[in-house]
């Protein structure tokens, strides 16, 4: 049996938001001089254009939760938080089934809402301002020293690359290795 847990453009908000940060890294980390293949210019060019594209993104996503009412999904909840940390401590490698089951209200898994919140309202705004600022810098607005917020936006770029990391691995962690990576290409889930 399957049924619908992710629409349309939850699907298409995660797959464009996941590619543009992905650019956002391999451009970065080419402004930041640690490898050359585009050339500072374009590098920044790309870099630019991807942030833009994601910010418009991520406006439209903050619009389609609110009114649809998905900005619940968010909300912090210790019910079965700590059977879900046990399962992912000890369960997953005992080959216990996943204490928590997806529906289309409740998608995320307590410990998914803690780490999506941080990400939305702690890491999104921080690369968002720190970004902005560094473009800001050259036209005289300058908050800080040009290298503290450089450092600063380097940082959260690195906390985002250890996001990104967890989030892949934990797409593994479902009945098969590819299982939840399907669910968010079709947006159906399987149930066991």
């Amino acid at each position: 049996m399957r049924h619908m847990v992710y629409k349309r453009f939850e699907r298409f908000w995660h797959w464009a938001q996941s590619l543009l940060i992905i650019a956002m890294i391999v451009t970065g980390f080419e402004i930041h001089g640690s490898y050359q293949w585009l050339g500072f210019t374009e590098a920044m060019f790309w870099h630019e254009l991807c942030a833009l594209t994601l910010i418009i993104l991520w406006l439209f996503a903050i619009f389609w939760h609110f009114t649809t009412g998905e900005w619940r999904q968010y909300i912090p909840t210790t019910e079965k938080l700590s059977a879900v940390i046990s399962f992912y401590i000890r369960g997953i490698f005992l080959g216990q089934k996943h204490p928590y089951t997806a529906t289309p209200e409740r998608k995320h898994n307590p410990l998914q809402r803690f780490f999506y919140l941080g990400f939305k309202l702690i890491l999104a705004p921080l690369i968002w301002i720190s970004g902005a600022l560094l473009l800001l810098h050259p036209f005289g607005i300058a908050v800080m020293p040009l290298s503290v917020l450089a450092s600063l936006h380097l940082l959260v770029a690195f906390l985002f690359i250890i996001f990104l990391i967890g989030h892949i691995y934990m797409t593994t962690t479902g009945p098969t290795p590819t299982s939840h990576i399907k669910t968010m290409i079709t947006g159906y889930e399987e149930e066991d």
